[in-house]
Formats: C-alpha cells, sequence, structure tokens
C-alpha cells in the first residue's frame, strides 16, 4: 500500500517538476456554475487577528496577548491583536460584507477565554462570550450564511499555560474537551460544521522549534531570546497532544451530541506542497518525507490510527511519542472532513541528518528551498514564505485524495498578501490573479475525483497577522488601521468575488463572469 501510494505520489510531483511559475498576465474562464451547485465559497478569519476587545466583556487573556503586549519586539511592527479590526463591535457590518459579497458560508474561530477566561470549566463561564457569540451566529443565518466554526486557532488561555505548560500537558487534551463540549452544547443547535484545530503544525513548528509565534519556545541554540523549551522534544509533546485533544472532542460530539445536531466535524491542516529539487531518487523520496513530516503528520493518525512511517524512522531516541491501542482507536477515522490550508509551494533536497544541535526541523533530514539554479518556483508575495504556485494546490489536493483514502475535504484556506505601505490601496490584481489561478487548480482536481466540497479565501478582511503583525494584508477589504473606527473598504478582488459569485462580469452587466 504504501509504495503505491509512494508511486502515485512520485507521479504526480513528476508531471510537474521543471515547470516554474511565472507572472500569469491572463486569467483561466470560469463560471460559478462550473462548480458543483451545492460547492461552498466562503472566507475566513480567525478571533485573536480580527475581534480585538481583548480585555472587555470578561475576556480572559491569551497566550497571544501575553506574548504581543509583553514582547512586542517579537513582533515586526511591535503590535497586538487588542483593538486589530475590532470586528467585535463591528461584527453586524462584517456579516453583510460576506452577504453583499455573495459569499455563502463564513469560517470563524472562537476566542476560548472569551468564554472560559481561565480554560477550564472550573474558572467559570462567561456568559458575555457566549453572546457574543450567539450573537455573530444568528446575524450569519439571518443573512443566509453559514457559520464554520474553528474551536481552536492559536489562542490557547494564559491560565492553562501557566498551570501545566498547556499543549505541553497531557491535562490539555481533558480541557480542550471540556471547551469543545461547551461549544456544541451553546451553539450546536444552528452550526453544523465544526473544525476542532487550525493548523496544528504551524503551532508546533513555530511556536515550538523557532520560537516566532506564542508561546515563543525553542532551544536555545536556534534563537537566544526563546522563553525556554527544546526544539528537540516538546513539538513532538505538543503534536501529540493536539491530536489527542482533537480526536477526544470528536469523540464527545460523535457520542453526544451529532446524532441530533447533525452537524459534521474536522480538523484544518497546512502544509508547503514540496517539489523534489531534481529528478534523483534521493531528492523524491525527501519531498515525500518533507510532507510526511508536517501533512501526514496529522493526517495519517486520524485517517489510520499511526504516525507516518517516515517520521517513525527518523525521528530517534524515542522522542516521538506512541499511541495506545484506545488513543489510535480513538483517532482512526475521527473526521467527517479534512479542511486544507495552502498558500505556497517549494523544492525539497535530500541532506545529511544532522548529528548536533538536533531539532524536530532536522528530523527530516532535508532542504527546503524557494529557487533551483537561481530561478525560483514562483514570484514572491507580500511574505517572503509565500512564493506563489497555483498548481501546487491541486497536487496536494490529489495527494489528499490517493494517499488518505479519498476523504471529503474543503479548502478551508487560500490566499496572498501584499506589503502594507501605510496607504489605502483598493486595486490588487495580484490577489484576483492569485484568486483565479488557484480556483481554476481546484476546479480541475474536481473533474479529476477529488471530493473537494468548498472554497474560503483567506482573509476577509486585512487583520493582525501574527508575528508579521500588520506589516502586510491578506484582506478582500481593506481595514484602515489608522481609522478610529477601523473603516472598511472593498477591495478590487472584492468586487471581483461578487460578480464571480453572482453570474456577472466585474465591470459590465453581462451576466457570464469570465475570470
Amino acid at each position: 500500500m504504501r509504495s503505491k501510494c509512494l508511486f502515485l505520489l512520485l507521479l504526480i510531483t513528476s508531471a510537474y517538476i521543471g515547470v516554474s511559475a511565472k507572472n500569469h498576465s491572463s486569467r483561466p474562464k470560469l463560471k460559478r456554475n462550473d462548480f458543483p451547485k451545492d460547492f461552498i465559497f466562503g472566507s475566513a478569519t480567525s478571533a485573536y487577528q480580527c475581534e480585538g476587545a481583548a480585555h472587555e466583556d470578561g475576556r480572559g487573556p491569551s497566550i497571544w496577548d501575553t506574548f504581543s503586549e509583553n514582547f512586542p519586539e517579537k513582533i515586526m511592527d511591535g503590535s497586538n491583536g487588542t483593538i486589530a479590526d475590532d470586528s467585535y463591535h463591528l461584527y453586524k457590518e462584517d456579516v453583510d460584507l460576506l452577504h453583499q459579497l455573495g459569499f455563502n458560508a463564513y469560517r470563524f474561530s472562537i476566542s476560548w477565554s472569551r468564554i472560559l477566561p481561565r480554560g477550564d470549566l472550573k474558572g467559570g463561564i462567561n456568559q458575555a462570550g457566549i453572546d457574543y457569540y450567539n450573537n455573530v451566529i444568528n446575524q450569519l443565518l439571518s443573512k443566509g450564511v453559514k457559520p464554520f466554526v474553528t474551536i481552536f486557532h492559536w489562542d490557547l488561555p494564559e491560565a492553562l499555560e501557566h498551570a501545566y505548560g498547556g499543549f505541553l500537558g497531557a491535562e490539555i487534551v481533558n480541557d480542550f474537551r471540556d471547551y469543545a463540549e461547551l461549544c456544541f452544547q451553546k451553539f450546536g443547535d444552528r452550526v453544523k460544521h465544526w473544525t476542532t484545530i487550525n493548523e496544528p503544525f504551524t503551532v508546533v513548528h513555530e511556536g515550538y522549534i523557532t520560537g516566532e509565534k506564542a508561546p515563543g519556545r525553542c532551544s536555545n541554540f536556534t534563537k537566544p531570546d526563546c522563553t525556554g523549551g527544546d526544539g528537540a522534544t516538546e513539538p513532538y509533546i505538543v503534536g501529540h497532544n493536539f491530536l489527542l485533544a482533537h480526536g477526544a472532542a470528536v469523540k464527545v460530539y460523535r457520542e453526544k451530541y451529532q446524532a441530533t445536531q447533525k452537524g459534521e466535524i474536522g480538523i484544518a491542516l497546512n502544509t508547503q506542497w514540496h517539489y523534489p529539487y531534481s529528478d534523483s531518487y534521493a531528492d523524491q523520496l525527501a519531498a515525500a518525507r518533507a510532507t510526511a513530516f508536517t501533512f501526514g503528520y496529522f493526517l495519517e493518525p486520524i485517517v489510520y490510527g499511526r504516525y507516518p512511517i517516515e517520521m517513525v524512522s527518523h525521528v530517534k531516541d524515542g522522542r516521538l511519542p506512541t499511541f495506545t491501542p484506545e488513543e489510535s482507536s480513538m483517532l482512526k477515522g475521527s473526521f467527517d472532513f479534512i479542511g486544507i490550508n495552502y498558500y505556497s509551494s517549494f523544492y525539497v533536497k535530500d541532506v545529511p541528518c544532522a548529528t548536533e544541535n538536533i531539532t524536530m526541523s532536522t528530523d527530516s533530514c532535508v532542504s527546503v528551498v524557494g529557487d533551483r539554479n537561481g530561478v525560483p518556483l514562483g514570484p514572491t508575495a507580500g511574505s517572503d514564505w509565500l512564493l506563489i504556485y497555483p498548481k501546487g494546490i491541486r497536487d496536494l489536493l490529489l495527494h489528499a485524495k490517493f494517499k488518505f483514502n479519498d476523504p471529503v475535504l474543503y479548502v478551508t484556506e487560500n490566499g496572498v498578501d501584499e506589503a502594507n505601505i501605510g496607504e489605502i490601496i483598493l486595486s490588487d490584481d495580484l490577489r484576483i490573479d492569485y484568486y483565479a489561478q488557484h480556483l481554476k487548480m481546484v476546479h480541475d482536481a474536481i473533474s479529476m475525483g477529488v471530493n473537494v466540497k468548498g472554497y474560503f479565501a483567506w482573509s476577509l478582511m486585512d487583520n493582525f497577522e501574527w508575528a508579521e503583525g500588520y506589516t502586510v494584508r491578506f484582506g478582500l477589504v481593506f481595514v484602515d488601521f489608522e481609522d478610529g473606527r477601523r473603516k472598511r473598504y472593498l477591495k478590487k478582488s472584492a468586487k471581483w468575488f461578487r460578480s464571480l459569485l453572482k453570474g456577472e462580469y466585474y465591470g459590465t452587466k453581462q451576466q457570464v463572469a469570465v475570470i
């Protein structure tokens, strides 16, 4: 089975190796009805990035409040999400934007510490937080917009980090389960699409290996200003607890709520797509290994109940935890859908395995690079980690289909940023090109039999972009952060999406969407 999957993976990657991205001057032609009738088009945000009101109405602090407010030097512009887009107060305006643009779904997250200020049930429930999310959900439904709710999008309550190290502690599994169950109890009569955790790999990698994101832990040889940590052991502990917390939440949902609430539950995973640097067998294996250490890391346990063989064989000294038979059984099949967050692709080289200064990043024995012989795989966006290569999303979707038993998939994030230059810029043709090219690749994947049910553009509006602060903008909607009321302006890309979704040609009265 594994050799067959590897053959399919190499077949996919070899089909596109040698194809370098270019700046596309012409956009592919698609119509809304080229996608299935029930295909969901939505946009996405997360709580800490857009809500603001960080210290209002009983909300407790999260690790991102602590990280950004206490260590402003760790954020590119020294900013934080205390106000962000002020969506806490402007949610009705934001729901109206979704409705006006024609999106039929909104992916947003719940701030754990807004409804459980101390992180657990013993610390009490904050009714003001429950009321806020009830208001958001009801407002969405009143406009015909489906709520896709993410239970955890990185903003862990600081109280749990302080109590037992957050996701480093085994206690987190039960506390997360209880928090998730509270969400099911309070909102599950109207929320029919739940995502347990967003991008666990990003938290593992940048929170516990590089120290770039909260809680900012890493080995002292990685960064001298890390707040403690061990990049060789902690990432695997955290990843393991993410998986067990996900499994526990799915278990309680299926046993107590799914039959009556009739919803579905999944997880949102991210990876770059990895192309072999050369046609050598070693580089082909390295590309597969890189994907196993990022995407397969979390997907293989919830599909098959085990870690990828590439991780088992490469992580030495007993640093990779093991699942008990009961845990493996709980995880196997613990999803109704898989969310895929895709932005970029890279080349991968096989390199010798490290013998010192070992971290989880060195265990895969690969080098990830953006160019080959000086030729970039694709143009760079506002962030240097984002190389634009649309075919990567198709290849990733095909990989998910062939290797993981043809799951139901949603593209839960896809988007591109530009630098924030301090001016109101609404013309964003680069973003339109990006969306057009990537939607064409999603369409192609569907035509090739991939079971993709929806697509969410990241993001609805410019917001706090974690360690990059407000230095880059991902939004379809421009937010004026210098304006005290965070005024919103539709960018050209928002109007393009509106034209596509309403079956009109952007800028004219024709009734065919040409992108």
